[in-house]
């Protein structure tokens, strides 16, 4: 059976760090490939007032992820993401891993769906139950 190949944003990995089940599970799953952008890994460790223990848990967890750089194509699709809904500020993360998304032909699993819905682009994963 196909490896299921999925790209997680930060949020998802800030729920597994905070014990969510749900969120810690699908790190669990044989059968799902999880790949991030270089940009959540620059979110999680360059978190203020970082203690050495969460710093290595943070580590750890990368450390079975495929961690996708910004490459010309990710760029290309980035400058026509800022180009069709316009460039603003606090977009700028979300864009580069919308365009990574959509590079890598990577459904975007994320509980901020409305940073997302509107990219027409990207395919969004079904969300787990955060609760």
């Amino acid at each position: 059976m196909a490896k299921i190949r999925i790209l997680m944003d930060t949020d998802v990995f800030i729920d597994a760090l905070k014990g969510v089940k749900s969120a810690k599970e699908l790190f669990r799953i044989k059968d799902v490939e999880i790949y991030c952008s270089i940009l959540s890994k620059k979110e999680l460790l360059s978190k203020g007032g970082l203690k050495d223990s969460e710093r290595k848990r943070i580590v750890t967890m990368l450390s079975d992820i495929r961690v996708l750089r910004i490459d010309e194509d990710i760029n290309k699709k980035y400058l026509f993401l800022v180009k069709k809904y316009g460039e603003k500020t606090e977009s700028i993360v979300d864009y580069i891993i919308a365009a990574t998304a959509w590079s890598k032909k990577l459904p975007l699993l994320t509980r901020n769906k409305r940073h997302f819905k509107h990219i027409k682009e990207i395919i969004l994963a079904p969300i787990y139950d955060a609760n």
